[in-house]
């Protein structure tokens, strides 16, 4: 049963949709609360230790296990702290959930995951940047569709995940189309439900990263399922981690020792596409080499700048786009970001990966 337009009340009901039982179990709010903002501004007074105190720990999201063979492939230098937890995740929703749950210290996520952290109250503050310059979304349609442009969604029932930058890239698709959210029907999902709501014809359409594009065409194009590409570009890929974790000197400093690698690896998985086609998409992913190189072909080259500006800049454009359509309350998204380590990863790069 097609899952109705969402518009006022429905809007604010997302919320609980996304988090699941287990968040609201946790008496998950539908606002920032005013004691996550006190801790943010004490945190921020408080600068970085210059040394990993011995025996300090962190618990990092490495989705895929793709952290570990970044890592790994590159030879980096062996990190200054232990890794608790490698921790199996990537969702925005699922994330905000292991950060309250207290089992997750560091993610990797885009920019929307920190603006509805802040909308439910939850403080938490991006501390890594890495700007992206092409899209790394298309949208697909499901088996038998007559859709091929975005004016087309007009009418159309389209995943919709409020947390995740799926969501966000189609906020931002449809605003430059010209059609509004009436024009069309938002079903609430999470980006893990996308493939079996397009397959059972839940929905017409759903943002698809590239990487999962050749796999579901594979399956389905021979069905009538195609792509529609897209040029609206999801700018932030970034590391964020919950304040409480920050308000922690020996923590932070690991995190401060962390970035470096982090950016690096990216760095690596860009300059080496032969190795991570064969070792990532072909060995863990089941992908053919073909499609490991059509992927791999759209990657985006990292870019760590020494300035957050821009990024600030495009994390307000989101949060106002989604406070226009009643998802989120307007504020000044300033207060995300910890600037405590803005140069660090563009100080860990070749100056052509600054900018």
């Amino acid at each position: 049963m097609p899952a109705p337009s969402v518009s006022g009340l429905d809007r604010r009901l997302f919320l609980t949709s996304l988090l699941g039982a287990s968040a609201a179990a946790l008496g998950v709010g539908g606002c920032a609360k005013g004691d996550a903002a006190a801790d943010t501004r004490a945190a921020a007074v408080k600068p970085l230790a210059g040394k990993v105190p011995a025996g300090t720990s962190l618990k990092i999201a490495s989705y895929q296990n793709t952290q570990q063979l970044q890592f790994k492939l590159a030879k980096l230098p062996r990190l200054p702290f232990t890794v608790s937890d490698w921790v199996n995740i990537g969702a925005g929703p699922d994330v905000i959930n292991a950060f309250r749950a207290g089992s997750l210290d560091l993610a990797n996520n885009a920019g929307i995951p920190p603006i509805q952290a802040h909308y439910q109250g939850f403080a938490a503050k991006i501390v890594a940047i890495d700007v992206t310059r092409k899209p790394n979304y298309l949208f697909a349609t499901k088996p038998g569709s007559d859709i091929h442009t975005v004016r087309d969604f007009k009418g159309r029932r389209l995943a919709f995940s409020q947390g995740q930058a799926q969501g966000v890239v189609l906020l931002r698709a449809l605003k430059k189309a010209g059609l509004a959210y009436g024009e069309v029907t938002l079903v609430p999902l999470t980006s893990n439900q996308f493939l079996t709501a397009l397959q059972s014809g839940q929905v017409d359409v759903a943002p698809l990263a590239n990487s999962q594009a050749p796999a579901y065409l594979k399956q389905y194009g021979a069905k009538g399922a195609h792509t529609i590409a897209t040029d609206v570009v999801d700018l932030l890929n970034l590391l964020w981690a919950p304040q409480s974790v920050l308000n922690d000197p020996a923590k932070a400093a690991a995190i401060a020792a962390y970035i470096p690698r982090w950016a690096q690896g990216q760095v690596w998985t860009y300059e080496h596409p032969g190795v991570w086609n064969e070792e990532f998409y072909v060995g863990t992913q089941n992908l053919t080499l073909q499609q490991a190189k059509s992927i791999t072909a759209l990657a985006n080259k990292p870019l760590f700048p020494p300035s957050w500006d821009e990024a600030i800049a495009w994390e307000q454009e989101t949060a106002d786009l989604l406070a226009e359509g009643g998802f989120v309350k307007k504020f000044d998204v300033s207060s995300l970001f910890d600037h405590r380590f803005e140069s660090i990863a563009a100080r860990a790069v070749p100056a052509e990966y600054r900018k």
